[in-house]
């Protein structure tokens, strides 16, 4: 259990293991195999972590029905202490993914086939937050929908050299959608 302070200070640069890689994989009409794979990978998650108190959403583009995506499932998992790293990360990795990015407030874990990416954030985070307003909004928004989609879809006629820069381009119609699904709760 968390007491509400870290068991040790975070890390305070970005270690990317593996170093930068090109974006190597296009656009997909959505598929309902992203959800499955989504539950079989929680399912997973959760026994890796059976001693765990830990939160899972699926996220990203695959998670959004009607969406074009990269064939890549994206997964949230919230615990209690980023941190502690021996509470979570020890067993994702015995579950068979692997790590690729330790940086202040969050941790990355992949399959070795590179099709699913676990995201883990302390429980609280504002980044979990906003990956699912989101999704949410997205879900029910066809026009912000259809918009995210084309501006994917013309960045990815470009080549890049890191996939981060390409996830990076994004960043400004993501903005203008996140803004709209807050102004629509309100």
């Amino acid at each position: 259990m968390n007491s509400g302070k870290p068991r040790r200070p975070d890390v305070t640069t970005v270690e990317i293991i593996g170093g930068p890689e090109a974006l190597e994989v296009g656009l997909g009409s959505y598929d309902a195999r992203w959800a499955e794979a989504y539950l079989h990978h929680r399912h997973r998650i959760l026994d890796a972590l059976a001693a765990v108190d830990v939160d899972i959403e699926h996220i990203g583009s695959t998670s959004v029905p009607g969406l074009a995506a990269k064939p890549i499932v994206d997964i949230v998992v919230a615990v209690a202490d980023i941190t502690a790293e021996e509470d979570y990360l020890d067993g994702l990795l015995a579950a068979g993914y692997e790590l690729r990015v330790r940086e202040p407030g969050h941790r990355l874990v992949r399959t070795p086939t590179r099709d699913v990416h676990v995201h883990v954030y302390e429980r609280g985070d504002a980044a979990v937050h906003e990956y699912l307003l989101f999704r949410d909004h997205l879900r029910t928004n066809a026009d912000d929908r259809a918009l995210y989609e084309s501006v994917k879809r013309a960045l990815l006629s470009q080549q890049w050299n890191d996939m981060n820069d390409y996830a990076d381009a994004k960043s400004d119609v993501i903005l203008a959608i996140k803004a709209r699904a807050r102004a629509a709760r309100q």
